[in-house]
Protein backbone atom coordinates (compact mmCIF):
# COMPACT_ATOMS: atom_id res chain seq x y z
CA UNK A 1 0.00 0.00 0.00
CA UNK A 2 1.71 3.39 -0.69
CA UNK A 3 0.38 6.79 -0.17
CA UNK A 4 2.11 10.50 -1.32
CA UNK A 5 1.37 13.35 0.57
CA UNK A 6 2.03 17.20 -0.90
CA UNK A 7 1.88 20.31 1.32
CA UNK A 8 -0.26 22.58 -0.41
CA UNK A 9 -0.22 25.76 1.39
CA UNK A 10 -0.63 27.20 5.08
CA UNK A 11 -1.05 23.73 6.90
CA UNK A 12 -3.19 21.98 3.81
CA UNK A 13 -1.80 19.27 2.64
CA UNK A 14 -3.36 16.44 -0.24
CA UNK A 15 -2.96 12.63 0.12
CA UNK A 16 -3.09 11.28 -2.73
CA UNK A 17 -3.72 7.00 -1.99
CA UNK A 18 -2.61 4.31 -4.36
CA UNK A 19 -5.92 3.79 -6.04
CA UNK A 20 -5.92 7.40 -6.83
CA UNK A 21 -8.23 9.01 -4.69
CA UNK A 22 -7.20 12.64 -3.25
CA UNK A 23 -7.69 13.56 0.44
CA UNK A 24 -7.35 16.62 1.74
CA UNK A 25 -5.91 17.45 5.49
CA UNK A 26 -5.76 21.06 7.10
CA UNK A 27 -4.60 22.43 10.54
CA UNK A 28 -6.62 24.16 13.23
CA UNK A 29 -6.26 28.09 12.77
CA UNK A 30 -4.36 28.04 15.99
CA UNK A 31 -1.55 26.08 14.24
CA UNK A 32 -1.45 28.27 10.98
CA UNK A 33 -4.26 26.09 9.16
CA UNK A 34 -7.41 27.53 7.55
CA UNK A 35 -9.73 24.93 9.32
CA UNK A 36 -10.85 23.70 5.57
CA UNK A 37 -10.15 19.90 6.34
CA UNK A 38 -10.33 16.81 8.54
CA UNK A 39 -7.30 16.90 10.58
CA UNK A 40 -4.92 13.63 10.23
CA UNK A 41 -6.10 12.16 13.88
CA UNK A 42 -9.72 12.76 12.98
CA UNK A 43 -9.01 10.26 9.53
CA UNK A 44 -7.05 7.67 11.64
CA UNK A 45 -10.19 7.84 14.02
CA UNK A 46 -12.89 7.74 10.76
CA UNK A 47 -10.69 5.01 9.19
CA UNK A 48 -11.16 2.73 12.23
CA UNK A 49 -14.97 3.54 12.35
CA UNK A 50 -14.95 2.99 8.24
CA UNK A 51 -12.77 -0.52 8.90
CA UNK A 52 -14.96 -1.78 11.64
CA UNK A 53 -18.60 -1.19 9.89
CA UNK A 54 -17.23 -2.44 6.66
CA UNK A 55 -16.45 -5.80 8.26
CA UNK A 56 -19.87 -5.70 10.34
CA UNK A 57 -21.82 -5.35 7.12
CA UNK A 58 -19.64 -7.69 5.44
CA UNK A 59 -20.20 -10.47 8.19
CA UNK A 60 -23.60 -10.14 8.88
CA UNK A 61 -24.32 -10.50 4.75
CA UNK A 62 -22.10 -13.36 5.07
CA UNK A 63 -24.64 -14.52 8.02
CA UNK A 64 -27.74 -14.43 5.80
CA UNK A 65 -28.80 -11.45 7.85
CA UNK A 66 -30.35 -8.52 6.11
CA UNK A 67 -28.96 -5.48 7.46
CA UNK A 68 -30.14 -2.45 5.58
CA UNK A 69 -27.81 0.18 7.92
CA UNK A 70 -24.97 0.07 9.98
CA UNK A 71 -23.46 3.21 11.48
CA UNK A 72 -20.68 3.54 14.39
CA UNK A 73 -19.81 6.52 16.30
CA UNK A 74 -16.54 6.84 17.80
CA UNK A 75 -15.84 8.62 20.97
CA UNK A 76 -11.81 9.15 21.48
CA UNK A 77 -9.47 10.32 24.17
CA UNK A 78 -6.15 11.33 23.60
CA UNK A 79 -3.05 11.77 25.70
CA UNK A 80 -2.13 15.50 27.12
CA UNK A 81 1.63 14.68 25.99
CA UNK A 82 3.12 14.00 23.04
CA UNK A 83 2.92 12.14 21.10
CA UNK A 84 -0.92 12.33 21.98
CA UNK A 85 -2.08 9.00 20.72
CA UNK A 86 -5.62 7.84 21.56
CA UNK A 87 -5.88 6.27 24.80
CA UNK A 88 -9.78 5.47 24.84
CA UNK A 89 -12.24 4.75 21.85
CA UNK A 90 -15.47 3.69 22.07
CA UNK A 91 -17.51 2.06 19.44
CA UNK A 92 -21.26 2.32 19.80
CA UNK A 93 -22.72 0.45 16.63
CA UNK A 94 -26.47 1.28 15.56
CA UNK A 95 -27.40 -1.48 13.06
CA UNK A 96 -30.45 -1.59 11.40
CA UNK A 97 -32.08 -4.61 9.31
CA UNK A 98 -35.39 -6.66 9.07
CA UNK A 99 -35.77 -9.75 12.25
CA UNK A 100 -31.87 -9.23 12.88
CA UNK A 101 -30.30 -11.52 15.57
CA UNK A 102 -28.62 -10.44 18.12
CA UNK A 103 -25.88 -13.18 18.71
CA UNK A 104 -25.05 -12.49 14.82
CA UNK A 105 -24.73 -8.76 15.37
CA UNK A 106 -22.37 -9.39 18.66
CA UNK A 107 -20.60 -11.91 16.73
CA UNK A 108 -19.79 -9.16 13.59
CA UNK A 109 -18.61 -6.68 16.05
CA UNK A 110 -16.62 -9.27 18.14
CA UNK A 111 -14.72 -10.71 15.03
CA UNK A 112 -13.70 -7.01 13.72
CA UNK A 113 -12.40 -6.42 17.19
CA UNK A 114 -10.77 -9.18 17.70
CA UNK A 115 -9.59 -10.73 13.80
CA UNK A 116 -10.25 -8.20 11.04
CA UNK A 117 -10.42 -4.18 11.44
CA UNK A 118 -6.47 -3.78 10.80
CA UNK A 119 -7.12 -0.49 11.80
CA UNK A 120 -8.68 -0.36 15.34
CA UNK A 121 -6.84 -3.68 16.09
CA UNK A 122 -3.20 -1.56 15.77
CA UNK A 123 -4.98 1.26 17.65
CA UNK A 124 -5.79 -0.88 20.57
CA UNK A 125 -2.09 -1.77 21.37
CA UNK A 126 -2.17 2.16 22.52
CA UNK A 127 -5.66 2.88 23.09
CA UNK A 128 -8.32 1.18 25.37
CA UNK A 129 -11.47 0.12 23.04
CA UNK A 130 -14.72 -0.72 23.88
CA UNK A 131 -17.65 -1.75 22.05
CA UNK A 132 -21.35 -1.23 22.46
CA UNK A 133 -24.13 -2.01 19.72
CA UNK A 134 -27.49 -1.45 19.86
CA UNK A 135 -30.36 -2.81 16.87
CA UNK A 136 -33.28 -0.99 15.23
CA UNK A 137 -35.91 -3.02 13.39
CA UNK A 138 -36.11 -1.47 9.55
CA UNK A 139 -39.32 -1.10 8.25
Amino acid sequence: MECTVKWMDGMTFIAETATGHLLAMDGAPEAGGRNLAPRPMELLLAGAGGCSAFDVVLILKKSRQTVSGCEVRLVAERADTDPKVFTRIGFHYTVKGRNLKPDAVERAIHLSAEKYCSASIMMGKTAELTHTWDIVEAD
